[in-house]
């Protein structure tokens, strides 16, 4: 499974954007994808995520009812719209998918390179 992010850049407060992840290669295997985040000095943080299949989706508290976490499986591309964006939400942003092999039950996560998103004042 091969991620791609883009989208990232500079806005200021208040303002929009919207980031995608093209994933590629054995996408068919799947299980849920989603959006975490990294600040410098900070640990990573999941940020959203959807599950392939029927679509349930989870947000952290701090995003909710500002980020929408969505896909387009024709296209085989995750998005997450942000909308009303504060300075707190400056960051790395990775694309990650899980696959989960049904045997065994573990996961194996993939991940994009990453896209900054830097939020002004």
């Amino acid at each position: 499974v091969q991620l791609v992010e883009s989208g990232g850049g500079l806005v200021q407060v208040g303002g929009s954007l919207r980031l995608s992840c093209a994933a590629s290669g054995r996408i068919f295997k799947i299980n849920a994808m989603g959006w975490y985040r990294q600040a410098p000095g900070k640990q990573r943080e999941l940020v959203a995520a959807i599950t392939t299949g029927g679509g349930s989706t989870n947000y952290a508290d701090s995003v909710k009812g500002r980020f929408t976490i969505s896909k387009d499986n024709a296209k085989n591309t995750m998005y997450l719209q942000m909308n009303s964006l504060k300075p707190e939400d400056t960051a790395v942003y990775y694309c990650n998918a899980v696959v989960v092999n049904v045997l065994s039950g573990s996961g194996t996560d993939y991940w994009g390179q990453g896209t900054q998103v830097t939020v002004s004042s």
